[in-house]
């Protein structure tokens, strides 16, 4: 009997089987840094769009006429409180690396400043709110940027870069 015939196909097969079992690895390797970045890509979109619209609710609600101080105090804290902020936030500490949170947090903490500022009876567009839109804004172009570098997106070219004075005002595009 001639071995040789049965030899190279049973070396053939195993190749085969081997050459299959590191391209389905490979393949399982590559759709789980896909779903990764497409997790990340969610809840940064979540935690970005979050902190926007808290922003425009906060100014919004302080503009308001109230029958009080304590009732418009009470309306910025239900509307801080109600904003989902608390799970987006909790998403991002699961997720995004340390540097993405640490900014994240930083957008949180101005919008908290800018929230207890109207509650002390700060002026809408006053001295002191422009300030504190302003550090907004730069903590959240910060923020945004670490999120791109994350998601290798890259920088925003000028030509689509928003004006630092979109962030600054919470109702702008």
């Amino acid at each position: 009997m001639d071995w040789l015939p049965l030899l190279s196909t049973l070396a053939g097969a195993a190749i085969g089987i081997v050459a299959t079992s590191i391209a389905d690895r490979n393949r399982w390797k590559h759709e789980n840094v896909r779903e990764a970045h497409r997790l990340r890509l969610d809840i940064y979109t979540q935690y970005t769009t979050t902190v926007k619209v808290l922003g425009q609710t906060l100014r919004a609600v302080a503009e308001r006429e109230h029958p009080s101080d304590a009732e418009r105090a009470l309306a910025l804290r239900e509307a801080f409180r109600d904003s989902g902020r608390a799970t987006a936030s909790e998403r991002m500490w699961l997720i995004a690396p340390q540097p993405v949170v640490k900014a994240s947090n930083s957008v949180f903490h101005c919008l908290r400043r800018i929230c207890d500022g109207y509650v002390e009876g700060t002026a809408v567009s006053s001295a002191e709110d422009r300030a504190r839109w302003e550090a907004r804004g730069k903590a959240a172009a910060r923020m945004r940027k670490l999120m791109r570098d994350d998601l290798g997106v890259g920088p925003l070219t000028e030509r689509h870069s928003p004006l630092l004075t979109d962030y600054d005002d919470p109702g702008a595009p």
